[in-house]
């Protein structure tokens, strides 16, 4: 009996014809000529506004031809506008899947992965967009977008330079593009020229207005911050992202009981608060004193998060990966395996390691405000060699199983070849610096690769950044992050990878030979000039008391730490948990073992 149940992801077809559809079944599309006056009568509904008589000549389409690409883009629309997400990304992906060749649905998708930070996925469909159409400025205006919120943004910024170039003129809105591609790259006063320039030939762009006050914003400019979110408000009042900003800016001046108010107001006016705005209220919240609302606050947000199509976690991908790295870095492995030999003529990555939220950015800007070692921040290239090296060393197996071709006699300088991999992207990026014989890489988690990382890099420091095991995981809750197979998502889910990471780590430190330091947040900001000294001297460069104004740093950190770290050091997040441990209830006992074998207790 044919299965005339509807489909699950809310499309409103029925199964067979939406997310259970057999490709095999589909006729080819010569044969559905016939349905394009019904197709057209759906896109007529839509332009003139008729949603539901649009949703119900789409169906009838996909009904008799589910494969159609023009009536499953149309259907994608309309579930997204009426926030249906997890239809909208259903469909859209069957129409990439149909064709990949479908710039349109590829670029559709794209934009819809990058809203919900599947950055690395996004990635690949943008690539791809931009081999469907390499002279398309659209396509590189959307890699651009997507290598710059990827903390790539020395690529990014080639591909919006490419955009004007293909424009031959001047484009506002990529100008804007870029002006907040070269703000995270701390070229402020490039970005605060570039977003002038294209004030000038396109005024009244609201967007445009917003991210230079958010420029203004991180370059410490409140007063003129608040200025434009002026001009941007007349323009679109009571803009979320607008209000959003107000509140941060302010925040920042210490004037919490305003940005607060800022944020009742949609509440006030009946509106529901989104997941930034709710974790910015939680945050501000939090400051005052008021925990119990603050939890509530990151607890919706969570929630609506996820209700809103963003990402769960990747348990099992997570999972498997962890199984796997443990299985093949050995002791006995990893005494037959080469290693990298070091290139002494260049400067040195320094890896600052730890969860998210674990104190790596404080560490960082300490440390980069040394003459001897240069800023990096959140670098992908360990990352980027996980994804590429079986085709570097041309074997058919994935990471970490592909090193096993080290073993192969054409491939025993194959680690040379990925150690210059890496080396090479750093100095393309610009991160060697005159004078500097460091160069730092705090990419999140890459505690996870630390096996990879004695083998390219045996002589570079490595610094772990630990912290309460609970201080990480109400911090994580209370910011939108994706790092760690998108384990933020939940309180439950966060624990059960910080965890799986810890794990990990206990291996790592059991069976490799690593110039290891772990370092304690909670002694850093008690007692910085005693953990500063032995960090230096770890590193091997002389003490510089100057790395103890650290809040003098001008440079930008791309993290969500930016606004902290420009602050001198506090100590009012040292075991902030104790506030909320009856809300961190559900997770304390998943994570008593590791707090206990960290060293920490948990406190009333």
């Amino acid at each position: 009996m044919a299965d005339l149940s509807l489909c699950a992801c809310g499309s409103g077809l029925r199964r067979a014809r939406c997310c259970a559809l057999d490709f095999s079944t589909l006729s080819p599309r010569e044969a559905t000529g016939l349905l394009a006056p019904l197709l057209g009568q759906a896109q007529a509904a839509f332009n003139a506004g008729d949603m539901a008589g649009a949703e119900a000549a789409a169906h009838q389409v996909l009904e008799l031809a589910p494969g159609d690409e023009e009536a499953l883009l149309l259907l994608h629309r309309l579930c997204r506008q009426q926030n249906r997400f997890a239809a909208a990304e259903a469909l859209i992906r069957r129409a990439v899947t149909l064709n990949p060749n479908n710039f349109i649905a590829t670029n559709e998708l794209t934009l819809l992965l990058l809203a919900n930070g599947a950055l690395a996925e996004a990635e690949i469909h943008a690539r791809n967009a931009i081999r469907i159409a390499p002279q398309n400025a659209q396509a590189h205006n959307l890699m651009g977008l997507v290598l710059t919120e990827a903390n790539r943004p020395q690529v990014g910024e080639y591909h919006y330079r490419r955009v004007l170039e293909l424009a031959e003129g001047k484009e506002p809105i990529t100008l804007a593009n870029l002006a907040w591609n070269l703000k995270t790259q701390g070229r402020i006063e490039e970005s605060r020229a570039l977003y002038q320039q294209s004030m000038a030939l396109k005024p009244g762009v609201a967007q445009t207005i917003l991210g230079y006050a958010k420029m203004e914003e991180a370059d410490r400019k409140f007063g003129r911050a608040l200025e434009l979110l002026d001009e941007a408000e007349l323009l679109l009042p009571g803009n979320p992202s607008m209000q959003l900003t107000r509140a941060t800016v302010l925040s920042r001046m210490k004037h919490n009981e305003e940005a607060l108010a800022i944020l009742d107001q949609p509440v006030e006016a009946g509106r529901q608060l989104g997941p930034s705005e709710l974790s910015e209220k939680g945050r501000l919240l939090d400051q005052m004193g008021r925990y119990d609302e603050a939890f509530l606050c990151f607890d919706q947000g969570k929630k609506m998060a996820l209700e809103m199509g963003g990402r769960a976690y990747m348990a099992e991908t997570a999972v498997d990966m962890a199984v796997r790295l443990q299985g093949f870095f050995t002791q006995r492995r990893l005494a037959t395996l080469p290693v990298a030999t070091p290139r002494a003529e260049w400067p040195q990555p320094l890896f600052i390691l730890g969860f998210p939220r674990s104190g790596t950015t404080l560490v960082e800007q300490m440390l980069t405000v040394h003459r001897n070692i240069a800023a990096g921040d959140e670098l992908p290239f360990i990352n980027d060699i996980t994804q590429i090296m079986p085709r570097l060393l041309a074997s058919p197996l994935a990471y970490p199983e592909a090193l096993a071709e080290l073993w192969m006699g054409d491939q025993r300088d194959g680690l040379d070849e990925l150690r210059d991999y890496y080396l090479n992207r750093a100095r393309k990026a610009g991160l060697f610096k005159a004078g500097a014989g460091f160069f730092t890489d705090k990419m999140p988690l890459n505690e996870m690769h630390l096996g990879l990382i004695s083998l390219l890099f045996p002589q570079s420091p490595v610094i772990h950044v630990l912290r309460h095991p609970l201080d990480v995981v109400l911090s994580v809750y209370s910011n939108h992050l994706t790092h760690g197979y998108f384990c933020a998502a939940q309180l439950e889910s966060i624990a059960q990878h910080y965890n799986l990471v810890a794990d990990l780590v206990e291996h790592y430190k059991r069976t490799l030979n690593l110039r290891y330091l772990p370092l304690r947040y909670e002694e850093m900001v008690t007692n910085q000039e005693a953990e500063l000294r032995k960090l230096l001297d770890f590193i091997g460069v002389e003490f510089d008391p100057c790395c103890l104004s650290f809040e003098e740093n001008t440079r930008y950190a791309r993290t969500a730490s930016y606004a902290q770290v420009t602050e001198k050091l506090y100590d009012r997040s040292r075991y902030r948990y104790r506030s909320y441990l009856k809300h961190l209830a559900p997770v304390v006992e998943v994570l008593r073992p590791v707090i206990e074998r960290l060293g920490y207790q948990i406190e009333e």
